[in-house]
């Protein structure tokens, strides 16, 4: 007992009498809140006067010099973006501070530094390396000590260029697939220690509690031992005083001691419990001279040869995303709450990870920490590094600021060639916890990190190797390219081997920026930035959905939902270090009218215990009622948070019963059909066809023409018109059409009450021929049936189907069954005004769409399953490379109904993608009815 009482009295006595370490800004924190110093800026924009500037940001972004992207940093003319910039502030040092040791740090500056405070430059930073910094993306700091009066005005100055005069920083940094900034884009402030304080600290924290602790401290004698305490708040008034360790030291400026801590919890994305480290210098009488406070995390990171990387002991899966600090209106320069929302959008896709070509922003990696996603950190460097010198810098600038961050979990040496291999070993020899170093792009250190593998170079590798395999960049999300295309595919293949530890798709946003010299539009340089699945502004694309559910923790097997259903699912619990029952799981019952939906039951599930990599099985408590009487069945998944994990949904009828079900309710029989020539009509609908090709010809509805014509037009397969035939059947009449080639036959069917139907029978070859040139269009993707109908007069479009977004063969899973609407609109995925979801593209497995118009609105409705609805064709982005379009031809016509359609590539073309990316392979057997595909259009206005 007296041992507690005096450990106790120990620790408030340091606590009370400790200095700590004071921050002062000199600048704004970040883009959300900065100050204005005095700023001139050499060429460019609002040049050759001194004005006022925002710091932090980018000087591009506050009206001053000249944008260049990085590839293509000469301009037109053949010059160079070289502008430069003075910075002038004059700011107080408290008069408390006088007999502290004061550092000037900044955040970071793009790219050279010229620092000077009182008119006075210093020889070295902090590190003894030369004063001026060339570099952009790390922090370096300066002793001023005695540079600055205390309780006086002071002036820094700050000469940038934009462009280092070190040809190598040039060449990893501004050279590269960006754009480029120029300025002071990240914090300054003034940092006051003590005269004997610790000046850095690296901690390698084990998830067991064992802890090192790697100390640089100024003016240490013998005699001074370290006080460390952990806490979860930063609070230590409820601490035991068993949990404080004294630790002695040595008088020596660098040294490394040890400890544990007891009964701490493990860090890992899933669960990201973090701790406040209490650091205190004691002296030999008992008396706490600095005192520091640092978060950090429990946690063990491995990477075991051949095998893969460990987190804890558990084996990762990384499921990845490249993200760049980057937004529209301040560029380089993120805030806090902009980062926030970024981590939130990446673990709201069910990524775990996100790799960058350079540092990011302190605050971002805290975020990482908070929130729990890994961080693969990487010394800039693209296609090209830096000399060893200066790579020595930069190196040990980037471990200094970021090595105590729970999330980095491996470090990368520049990017795609640019690797300078001289500084491998010394990512150890700064990095206390040791961790793993890849060449992102290379086969090195046992990481196989090849970029944009096709669908069997990653199927090849991992068959026939012994290495990790860690694409750092795979698939590519340029305009609607790529992201979610195929992703199904690589990830269910490449999972089936233990060899495999994941991948980063490229990238998280369109890198989209405001110019200020042309009007505030967004810039993505044509087609080298928008490589996102989320726009500029964070716009969700499709792919963001299909990311999600791909990758979710929660999967479930395929089943169909019919009345007969035994309400059973299986799930797996695909969590690297949750179990089952920490989801929440609700469900719905959903009625799916044409005018509307509405939810028959709904309840929440409670999910059995299963361990990561575990399968396990729910039984949802729907009577057979409920099951006859829905429509969709909606399932979702849901952290402890309340945050949504993934949602999926189910028809629970076919599109025959489900028309049946509308065609009894809304459809009133009254009077006869009738024909006439090649023409049907009733109750003021009349459709004319063509004699020579069977298609309609016009529509006329009541004396207004509708605008739906020159169609059923064959996609993908060849027909002609061999006769056609009219005649009544009861109330109805009947247009018969007969074909040669793909088509056997196309009956249409208009009702008393003007409704139109189509029945077409494709493939019937009873007689087991052969469906070759004769019947295919070669190269053909999609096979079904084309209508024009002019885009100008489109407002809207309401549909029951999967949706809201388009989807491309490949990319399918995201897109749930509802009820959708969405206004017209002329969207090119990343580029100019972007209205998500895109109107124009395939939507898959329609039930039903009416499309709104002032003038000619018609519906349609299907009794085939599976049914694409192709609305219009998209745009080919403007700005996309010479002779290279990003998307298959679309069918002549402007609306479609297809069996198959087109696949998306992703960087790769088709062929070297998946097999859902292929077009289907046709296959009729002799005795087989053929395909066939019923629709009923209603032309009626009302």
């Amino acid at each position: 007992m007296r041992q507690v009482v005096i450990s106790c009295l120990l620790l408030c006595c340091f606590q009370a009498t400790a200095q700590q370490t004071e921050i002062k800004y000199l600048s704004g924190t970040d883009a959300d809140n900065t100050v204005a110093w005095d700023f001139f800026c050499s060429k460019g924009m609002n040049s050759g006067k001194w004005k006022k500037i925002a710091v932090p940001s980018c000087w591009e972004q506050q009206g001053f010099g000249e944008y260049t992207y990085g590839r293509y940093y000469k301009k037109k003319d053949g010059r160079v973006s070289d502008e430069s910039g003075r910075y002038r502030h004059t700011f107080r040092v408290p008069k408390e501070w006088a007999g502290k040791k004061v550092e000037l740090v900044f955040e970071g500056v793009m790219t050279d530094a010229c620092v000077k405070i009182n008119g006075r430059e210093p020889a070295t930073d902090v590190n003894g390396f030369p004063g001026v910094h060339r570099g952009g993306f790390t922090a370096f700091s300066y002793d001023v000590t005695g540079m600055v009066e205390y309780g006086k005005k002071n002036i820094l100055e700050v000469f940038v260029e934009k462009q280092s005069k070190d040809k190598s920083v040039n060449a990893a940094e501004r050279r590269a697939d960006w754009w480029l900034f120029g300025g002071i884009y990240r914090p300054v402030y003034l940092r006051a220690l003590p005269k004997i304080n610790i000046s850095r600290v690296a901690v390698d924290a084990k998830a067991d509690g064992k802890t090192s602790i790697r100390l640089v401290t100024d003016g240490l004698a013998d005699g001074y031992s370290l006080k460390a305490y952990v806490s979860r708040s930063g609070a230590a008034e409820d601490l035991p005083a068993a949990t404080v360790r004294h630790i002695r030291l040595r008088a020596e400026r660098e040294q490394t001691v040890e400890t544990a801590f007891d009964g701490v919890r493990p860090w890992d994305p899933e669960h990201p419990n973090m701790y406040v480290l209490h650091l205190s210098l004691v002296d030999s009488k008992g008396v706490a001279v600095h005192e520091i406070s640092l978060r950090i995390g429990f946690r063990t990171v491995e990477f075991r040869r051949r095998d893969g990387f460990y987190l804890n002991g558990q084996k990762l899966l990384i499921k990845g995303i490249n993200r760049h600090c980057f937004y529209p209106e301040t560029g380089r320069t993120t805030s806090r709450r902009l980062d926030i929302e970024d981590v939130k959008l990446v673990k709201g896709m069910n990524a775990n990870a996100i790799r960058s070509h350079y540092p990011p922003d302190g605050h971002l990696l805290d975020i990482c920490d908070s929130l729990g996603v890994l961080y693969f950190n990487e010394l800039p460097g693209w296609q090209n590094h830096y000399n060893t010198q200066t790579g020595k810098r930069i190196l040990h600038e980037m471990i200094a600021h970021d090595v105590n961050h729970p999330c980095i979990f491996v470090w990368g040496n520049g990017n795609e060639g640019g690797f300078n291999l001289e500084l491998d070993s010394l990512f150890h020899e700064y990095d206390i916890q040791k961790r793993h170093v890849v060449h992102p792009w290379a086969l090195f250190g046992g990481v196989d990190a090849h970029h944009y593998p096709a669908y069997q170079t990653g199927v090849g590798r991992l068959g026939n190797g012994y290495d990790v395999f860690m694409p750092t960049e795979f698939l590519h999300a340029q305009y609607d390219k790529g992201a979610g295309a195929s992703l199904d595919d690589y990830w269910r293949n490449w999972s089936r081997s233990s060899l495999f530890a994941g991948g980063f798709i490229w990238a998280l946003i369109d890198e989209g920026v405001v110019r200020k010299d042309l009007n505030d539009s967004i810039d993505t340089d044509g087609p080298n930035a928008p490589d996102g699945v989320l726009g500029p502004h964070r716009e969700k694309e499709g792919s963001w959905y299909t990311i999600r559910d791909v990758w979710s923790p929660v999967q479930i097997d395929p089943v169909t939902v019919r009345p007969s259903w035994n309400c059973r699912l299986a799930l797996s619990n695909n969590s690297l270090f949750s179990c089952l029952d920490e989801y929440v799981m609700t469900y719905e019952v959903i009625s799916a009218g044409t005018d509307g939906r509405n939810v028959l039951r709904e309840g929440r599930v409670r999910l059995p215990h299963a361990l990561p990599g575990e399968k396990a099985g729910i039984t949802l408590p729907l009577t057979e009622d409920e099951l006859n009487a829905g429509y969709i069945l909606q399932l979702t998944a849901m952290y402890p948070s309340g945050d949504t994990v993934n949602i999926w949904t189910w028809p629970m009828k076919y599109a025959d019963e489900y028309f049946a079900g509308i065609r009894l309710q809304n459809t009133e029989m009254s009077g006869k059909a009738d024909f006439e020539d090649a023409a049907l009509y009733a109750n003021g609908v009349k459709v004319v066809f063509s004699k020579e090709t069977g298609m309609i010809v016009s529509v006329n509805v009541k004396g207004r023409d509708v605008p739906f014509n020159n169609g059923p037009l064959p996609v993908g397969m060849r027909m002609r018109l061999k006769d056609f035939s009219a005649r009544k059947d009861g109330n109805d009449a009947l247009m018969v059409m007969r074909y040669t080639g793909a088509a056997d036959s196309i009956v249409w069917r208009m009702t008393p009450d003007g409704v139109l139907g189509m029945d077409a029978v494709i493939f019937n070859r009873r007689d087991g021929g052969k469906y070759d040139g004769a019947f295919f269009d070669n190269g053909a993707s999609d096979i079904g049936f084309s209508f024009s109908y002019p885009e100008s007069v489109s407002k809207g479009m309401r549909w029951f189907g999967r949706g809201p977004y388009r989807v491309w063969r490949n990319r399918k899973r995201g897109t749930l069954y509802n009820i959708w609407y969405k206004d017209y609109n002329n969207t090119i995925t990343g580029e100019g005004k972007l209205i998500y979801p895109e109107f124009k593209g395939y939507h898959a497995n329609m039930y039903w769409a009416k499309m709104e118009s002032d003038t000619a609105p018609f519906a349609v409705y299907t009794e085939t399953d599976g049914i694409y609805y192709r609305v219009f064709t998209p745009e080919e982005p403007r700005h996309r490379r010479k002779g290279e379009d990003t998307m298959q031809a679309f069918p002549d016509g402007d609306i479609s109904f297809l069996f198959d359609i087109q696949g998306m590539r992703s960087y790769k073309p088709i062929e070297q993608l998946g097999p859902d990316a292929q077009s289907s392979n046709i296959r009729i057997n002799k005795g087989d009815d053929g395909l066939r595909m019923r629709l009923w259009f209603d032309f009626r206005a009302d």
